[in-house]
Protein backbone atom coordinates (compact mmCIF):
# COMPACT_ATOMS: atom_id res chain seq x y z
CA UNK A 1 0.00 0.00 0.00
CA UNK A 2 1.50 3.52 -0.56
CA UNK A 3 2.19 6.12 2.41
CA UNK A 4 -0.89 6.10 4.52
CA UNK A 5 -2.46 9.69 6.29
CA UNK A 6 -4.19 10.20 8.76
CA UNK A 7 -5.29 13.28 10.60
CA UNK A 8 -7.12 14.23 13.91
CA UNK A 9 -10.21 16.40 13.77
CA UNK A 10 -12.50 17.50 16.21
CA UNK A 11 -16.26 18.96 16.10
CA UNK A 12 -17.22 21.82 18.20
CA UNK A 13 -20.01 23.91 18.71
CA UNK A 14 -22.80 24.91 20.50
CA UNK A 15 -25.37 21.60 22.08
CA UNK A 16 -27.95 20.46 19.41
CA UNK A 17 -26.27 22.03 16.41
CA UNK A 18 -25.47 18.62 14.90
CA UNK A 19 -22.34 17.32 15.67
CA UNK A 20 -22.83 13.84 16.52
CA UNK A 21 -25.05 13.69 13.38
CA UNK A 22 -22.77 14.85 11.18
CA UNK A 23 -20.32 12.07 12.64
CA UNK A 24 -22.95 9.50 12.34
CA UNK A 25 -23.29 10.84 8.37
CA UNK A 26 -19.55 10.72 7.98
CA UNK A 27 -19.48 7.31 8.96
CA UNK A 28 -22.12 5.93 7.45
CA UNK A 29 -22.82 4.35 10.75
CA UNK A 30 -24.41 5.56 14.12
CA UNK A 31 -21.68 5.52 16.60
CA UNK A 32 -22.77 8.80 18.59
CA UNK A 33 -26.36 9.24 20.12
CA UNK A 34 -28.23 11.98 19.00
CA UNK A 35 -31.62 13.57 20.17
CA UNK A 36 -33.50 17.22 20.25
CA UNK A 37 -32.53 17.84 23.67
CA UNK A 38 -29.18 20.32 23.95
CA UNK A 39 -26.35 18.87 25.80
CA UNK A 40 -26.64 14.94 24.89
CA UNK A 41 -23.40 14.20 23.92
CA UNK A 42 -20.67 13.70 27.86
CA UNK A 43 -18.04 12.37 26.32
CA UNK A 44 -15.48 12.73 23.71
CA UNK A 45 -16.55 10.46 21.01
CA UNK A 46 -13.83 9.17 18.83
CA UNK A 47 -15.14 8.27 15.07
CA UNK A 48 -12.55 6.85 12.37
CA UNK A 49 -13.18 6.99 8.64
CA UNK A 50 -10.55 4.73 6.82
CA UNK A 51 -10.61 5.16 2.82
CA UNK A 52 -7.68 3.72 0.51
CA UNK A 53 -5.12 4.99 1.82
CA UNK A 54 -6.63 7.68 4.49
CA UNK A 55 -7.81 7.19 7.79
CA UNK A 56 -9.59 10.17 9.70
CA UNK A 57 -10.35 10.23 12.83
CA UNK A 58 -12.88 12.75 13.99
CA UNK A 59 -13.54 13.48 17.46
CA UNK A 60 -17.26 14.63 18.62
CA UNK A 61 -17.44 17.07 21.65
CA UNK A 62 -20.08 17.89 24.00
CA UNK A 63 -21.44 21.28 22.69
CA UNK A 64 -19.71 24.08 24.52
CA UNK A 65 -22.31 25.91 27.04
CA UNK A 66 -21.75 28.22 30.80
CA UNK A 67 -21.79 25.12 33.04
CA UNK A 68 -23.93 24.72 36.07
CA UNK A 69 -22.80 21.79 37.74
CA UNK A 70 -19.71 19.21 37.49
CA UNK A 71 -21.09 17.31 34.90
CA UNK A 72 -21.10 20.61 32.73
CA UNK A 73 -17.84 21.63 33.63
CA UNK A 74 -16.32 18.11 32.55
CA UNK A 75 -18.38 18.30 29.34
CA UNK A 76 -16.93 21.83 28.46
CA UNK A 77 -13.21 20.79 29.83
CA UNK A 78 -13.96 17.61 27.61
CA UNK A 79 -14.69 20.11 23.98
CA UNK A 80 -11.75 23.07 25.18
CA UNK A 81 -9.58 19.99 25.19
CA UNK A 82 -10.58 18.50 21.90
CA UNK A 83 -9.32 21.79 20.67
CA UNK A 84 -5.60 21.29 21.38
CA UNK A 85 -5.78 17.54 20.44
CA UNK A 86 -6.48 17.75 17.30
CA UNK A 87 -4.90 18.79 13.83
CA UNK A 88 -7.63 20.42 13.06
CA UNK A 89 -11.16 21.92 14.01
CA UNK A 90 -14.99 22.10 11.80
CA UNK A 91 -16.64 24.69 13.75
CA UNK A 92 -20.06 23.91 13.84
CA UNK A 93 -23.05 26.57 13.41
CA UNK A 94 -26.62 26.64 12.54
CA UNK A 95 -27.56 28.61 9.71
CA UNK A 96 -30.56 29.88 11.18
CA UNK A 97 -28.63 31.33 14.17
CA UNK A 98 -26.79 34.63 14.85
CA UNK A 99 -23.40 34.28 16.57
CA UNK A 100 -23.29 34.04 20.55
CA UNK A 101 -20.66 33.79 22.78
CA UNK A 102 -20.10 30.15 22.51
CA UNK A 103 -18.97 30.68 19.14
CA UNK A 104 -16.85 33.73 20.02
CA UNK A 105 -15.16 32.13 22.42
CA UNK A 106 -14.36 28.62 20.22
CA UNK A 107 -13.40 31.52 17.31
CA UNK A 108 -10.75 33.23 20.09
CA UNK A 109 -8.97 29.46 21.10
CA UNK A 110 -8.87 28.87 17.39
CA UNK A 111 -6.87 31.98 17.01
CA UNK A 112 -5.19 31.33 20.00
CA UNK A 113 -3.87 28.23 18.77
CA UNK A 114 -3.53 28.54 14.90
CA UNK A 115 -5.11 25.31 14.28
CA UNK A 116 -6.30 25.05 10.72
CA UNK A 117 -10.22 25.52 10.89
CA UNK A 118 -13.51 24.97 8.58
CA UNK A 119 -16.93 26.44 9.26
CA UNK A 120 -19.58 23.60 8.70
CA UNK A 121 -22.88 25.73 8.47
CA UNK A 122 -25.64 23.19 9.27
CA UNK A 123 -29.28 23.23 9.28
CA UNK A 124 -29.30 24.47 5.41
CA UNK A 125 -33.04 22.91 5.12
CA UNK A 126 -34.09 25.06 7.46
CA UNK A 127 -32.95 28.04 6.32
CA UNK A 128 -33.48 30.82 3.39
CA UNK A 129 -30.40 31.94 0.88
CA UNK A 130 -30.50 35.03 2.63
CA UNK A 131 -29.69 33.32 6.42
CA UNK A 132 -27.21 31.16 4.88
CA UNK A 133 -24.93 33.80 3.06
CA UNK A 134 -25.57 36.20 6.14
CA UNK A 135 -24.29 33.69 8.84
CA UNK A 136 -21.27 32.28 6.41
CA UNK A 137 -20.14 36.55 5.96
CA UNK A 138 -20.87 37.22 10.15
CA UNK A 139 -17.96 34.13 10.66
CA UNK A 140 -15.96 34.84 7.71
CA UNK A 141 -15.65 38.70 9.32
CA UNK A 142 -15.11 36.86 12.42
CA UNK A 143 -12.27 34.40 11.46
CA UNK A 144 -10.45 33.64 8.12
CA UNK A 145 -11.12 29.94 8.20
CA UNK A 146 -9.56 27.33 6.01
CA UNK A 147 -12.69 26.13 4.49
CA UNK A 148 -16.64 27.70 4.12
CA UNK A 149 -18.85 24.08 4.01
CA UNK A 150 -23.08 24.47 3.73
CA UNK A 151 -24.11 21.25 4.45
CA UNK A 152 -27.11 19.27 6.00
CA UNK A 153 -26.10 16.92 8.51
CA UNK A 154 -29.74 15.09 8.86
CA UNK A 155 -29.69 14.09 5.31
CA UNK A 156 -26.49 14.05 4.09
CA UNK A 157 -26.08 17.20 1.94
CA UNK A 158 -22.66 18.59 0.76
CA UNK A 159 -21.42 15.77 3.35
CA UNK A 160 -18.96 15.00 1.08
CA UNK A 161 -17.76 18.23 -0.05
CA UNK A 162 -16.99 18.75 4.14
CA UNK A 163 -15.02 15.44 3.68
CA UNK A 164 -12.69 16.97 0.45
CA UNK A 165 -12.07 19.86 2.74
CA UNK A 166 -10.78 17.75 5.34
CA UNK A 167 -8.60 15.59 3.27
CA UNK A 168 -6.30 18.56 3.09
CA UNK A 169 -5.44 18.12 6.54
CA UNK A 170 -3.90 14.41 6.45
CA UNK A 171 -0.64 14.01 6.18
CA UNK A 172 1.67 10.90 6.07
CA UNK A 173 1.63 8.99 8.97
CA UNK A 174 0.90 4.79 10.07
CA UNK A 175 -2.71 4.91 11.28
CA UNK A 176 -3.39 4.58 14.51
CA UNK A 177 -6.26 2.40 14.53
CA UNK A 178 -7.04 -1.38 12.32
CA UNK A 179 -8.74 -0.61 8.86
CA UNK A 180 -12.45 -2.23 10.36
CA UNK A 181 -11.96 -0.07 13.84
CA UNK A 182 -15.12 2.78 13.38
CA UNK A 183 -14.75 3.97 17.04
CA UNK A 184 -12.40 3.60 20.21
CA UNK A 185 -15.85 3.41 22.99
CA UNK A 186 -15.99 -0.04 24.53
CA UNK A 187 -19.21 -1.89 24.01
CA UNK A 188 -20.36 -1.42 27.46
CA UNK A 189 -20.23 2.35 26.21
CA UNK A 190 -22.02 1.88 23.37
CA UNK A 191 -24.83 0.01 25.10
CA UNK A 192 -25.06 2.68 27.68
CA UNK A 193 -24.99 5.60 25.55
CA UNK A 194 -27.95 3.59 23.49
CA UNK A 195 -30.22 3.12 26.80
CA UNK A 196 -29.59 6.95 27.54
CA UNK A 197 -30.41 8.23 23.94
CA UNK A 198 -34.01 6.26 24.49
CA UNK A 199 -34.68 8.07 27.80
CA UNK A 200 -33.69 11.16 26.00
CA UNK A 201 -36.18 10.38 22.95
CA UNK A 202 -38.90 9.12 25.45
CA UNK A 203 -38.85 11.52 28.75
CA UNK A 204 -39.51 15.56 28.47
CA UNK A 205 -37.65 18.67 30.23
CA UNK A 206 -34.80 18.29 32.59
CA UNK A 207 -35.77 14.86 33.96
CA UNK A 208 -33.16 13.17 31.32
CA UNK A 209 -30.29 15.07 31.96
CA UNK A 210 -30.30 14.13 35.46
CA UNK A 211 -29.76 10.50 34.17
CA UNK A 212 -26.64 8.04 33.97
CA UNK A 213 -26.67 4.62 33.01
CA UNK A 214 -24.29 2.10 34.50
CA UNK A 215 -23.76 -1.22 32.15
CA UNK A 216 -23.68 -4.16 35.29
CA UNK A 217 -23.08 -6.61 32.99
CA UNK A 218 -22.79 -7.59 29.30
CA UNK A 219 -22.44 -11.38 29.08
CA UNK A 220 -22.09 -12.30 24.67
CA UNK A 221 -23.05 -15.88 23.96
CA UNK A 222 -23.47 -17.88 20.45
CA UNK A 223 -26.45 -16.23 19.22
CA UNK A 224 -27.55 -13.92 22.85
CA UNK A 225 -26.26 -10.65 24.36
CA UNK A 226 -27.58 -10.77 28.23
CA UNK A 227 -27.47 -7.00 29.39
CA UNK A 228 -27.66 -5.67 32.52
CA UNK A 229 -27.86 -1.86 32.85
CA UNK A 230 -29.25 0.21 35.99
CA UNK A 231 -30.39 3.97 35.71
CA UNK A 232 -29.55 6.49 38.31
CA UNK A 233 -31.39 9.43 38.25
CA UNK A 234 -31.52 12.42 40.87
CA UNK A 235 -34.93 12.30 42.56
CA UNK A 236 -37.35 10.14 43.70
CA UNK A 237 -39.86 11.34 41.72
CA UNK A 238 -38.13 11.15 39.02
CA UNK A 239 -37.87 7.60 39.03
CA UNK A 240 -41.42 7.52 38.93
CA UNK A 241 -41.14 8.83 35.90
CA UNK A 242 -38.82 6.81 34.00
CA UNK A 243 -40.54 3.43 35.20
CA UNK A 244 -43.99 4.72 34.69
CA UNK A 245 -47.14 3.67 35.10
CA UNK A 246 -47.49 -0.13 35.85
CA UNK A 247 -43.57 -0.05 34.34
CA UNK A 248 -44.69 1.46 30.85
CA UNK A 249 -42.07 3.85 30.52
CA UNK A 250 -39.09 1.37 31.38
CA UNK A 251 -40.65 -1.23 29.13
CA UNK A 252 -40.70 1.82 26.14
CA UNK A 253 -37.40 2.41 26.94
CA UNK A 254 -36.17 -1.48 26.78
CA UNK A 255 -37.97 -2.02 23.56
CA UNK A 256 -36.24 0.99 21.49
CA UNK A 257 -32.75 0.24 22.68
CA UNK A 258 -33.27 -3.50 22.28
CA UNK A 259 -33.59 -3.20 18.77
CA UNK A 260 -30.92 -0.58 18.41
CA UNK A 261 -28.67 -3.06 20.06
CA UNK A 262 -30.08 -6.24 17.83
CA UNK A 263 -28.98 -4.30 14.88
CA UNK A 264 -25.73 -3.11 16.22
CA UNK A 265 -24.71 -6.17 17.59
CA UNK A 266 -26.52 -8.60 15.32
CA UNK A 267 -27.86 -11.27 17.92
CA UNK A 268 -30.95 -11.32 20.21
CA UNK A 269 -30.82 -9.41 22.95
CA UNK A 270 -32.16 -9.56 26.47
CA UNK A 271 -31.88 -6.62 28.34
CA UNK A 272 -32.43 -6.15 32.11
CA UNK A 273 -33.07 -2.38 32.94
CA UNK A 274 -32.87 -1.05 37.04
CA UNK A 275 -34.06 2.62 37.93
CA UNK A 276 -31.62 3.76 41.23
CA UNK A 277 -31.81 6.93 42.71
CA UNK A 278 -28.29 9.09 43.36
CA UNK A 279 -29.38 12.37 44.37
CA UNK A 280 -28.02 15.40 42.79
CA UNK A 281 -25.22 13.48 41.40
CA UNK A 282 -24.28 15.79 38.63
CA UNK A 283 -23.07 18.11 41.15
CA UNK A 284 -20.92 16.12 42.83
CA UNK A 285 -17.42 15.25 40.93
CA UNK A 286 -16.96 12.16 42.49
CA UNK A 287 -20.40 10.98 41.50
CA UNK A 288 -19.74 12.35 37.95
CA UNK A 289 -16.32 10.21 37.60
CA UNK A 290 -17.74 7.07 39.01
CA UNK A 291 -20.59 7.22 36.47
CA UNK A 292 -17.82 7.28 33.49
CA UNK A 293 -16.92 10.70 32.57
CA UNK A 294 -13.62 11.15 33.75
CA UNK A 295 -11.11 12.61 31.77
CA UNK A 296 -7.51 11.05 30.32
Amino acid sequence: MDQTRTAYIAIVGRPNVGKSTLLNTLLGEKIAIVSNKPQTTRNRILGILTEGRDQYVFLDTPGVFTPRNALGEFMVRTADASVGDSDAVILMVDATSKISSVEEKIIDNIKRTGIPSILAVNKTDLATPEQIAVCLQSYSERHSFDAYVPLCAKNGKNAKALLSECEKFLVDSEWLFPEDMMTDQPMRQVTAEIIREKILRTLDKEIPHGVAVVIEEFKEEDTLVSIRAEIFCEKESHKGIIVGKGGEGLKRIGSYARADLEKMLEKKVYLNLWVKVKENWRDSARAVGNFGYQED
